[in-house]
């Protein structure tokens, strides 16, 4: 039996990509091949795995207000919050996007820019119609291509750091196990 294919839910999908590749020198930015939409966080991730590189293109994107703040992590040492290595986007207060990696050390995280412990290279954001999309190229990975993620969402920036996010209900639910070679 033949598998379905896929269809991505926004027909415009493929212009914002290419608007954004124009924007953040993804030279080789392939169309977004794969999906998952969440059922928490009403949020979505599109990715690319490229063996070559082991490394995987990533269009993170989730419904957001302009005061709020997106993030999308791998935790390459457990499966919570704690160890991961995020990216986290928001609109500053100059109304232009900021988007950047931060580790997830505590359950009071910094939130400050900082490095993590795989490479993230041509990180960019955009906002428009209450939905933050964050766009990335992550790896290689060293690990293989099965991975524990956590996405996150939060109502408040202050001083241009996240604020903490709500600890039940949804924001305690988006955590999950993502294999980059499935469809």
């Amino acid at each position: 039996m033949r598998k379905p294919s896929v269809r991505l839910e926004e027909n415009n999908l493929f212009e914002k990509i290419e608007r954004i590749r124009n924007r953040a020198n993804f030279s080789s930015f392939q169309i977004i091949q794969r999906r998952i939409s969440s059922l928490v966080l009403q949020s979505h991730l599109h990715w690319n795995y490229i063996p070559s590189t082991r490394s995987i293109q990533i269009a993170y994107r989730a419904t957001q207000t302009s005061t709020g703040w997106i993030a999308w992590a791998i935790n390459p040492t457990g499966t919570s919050m704690i160890g991961s290595q995020a990216i986290v986007a928001f609109l500053n207060a100059n109304g232009t996007m900021t988007a950047y990696t931060t580790p997830i050390t505590s359950y009071n995280p910094s939130m400050k820019q900082a490095a993590l412990s795989f490479r993230v290279s041509n990180i960019s954001a955009t906002y428009a119609k209450n939905e933050m999309t964050i766009f990335g190229v992550v790896g290689p990975l060293n690990n293989g291509t099965t991975v524990n993620h956590v996405w996150q969402a939060g109502s408040s920036v202050e001083y241009n750091i996240p604020q903490m996010h709500p600890t039940s209900g949804p924001n305690i639910q988006s955590v999950g196990i993502l294999d980059f070679l499935s469809r």
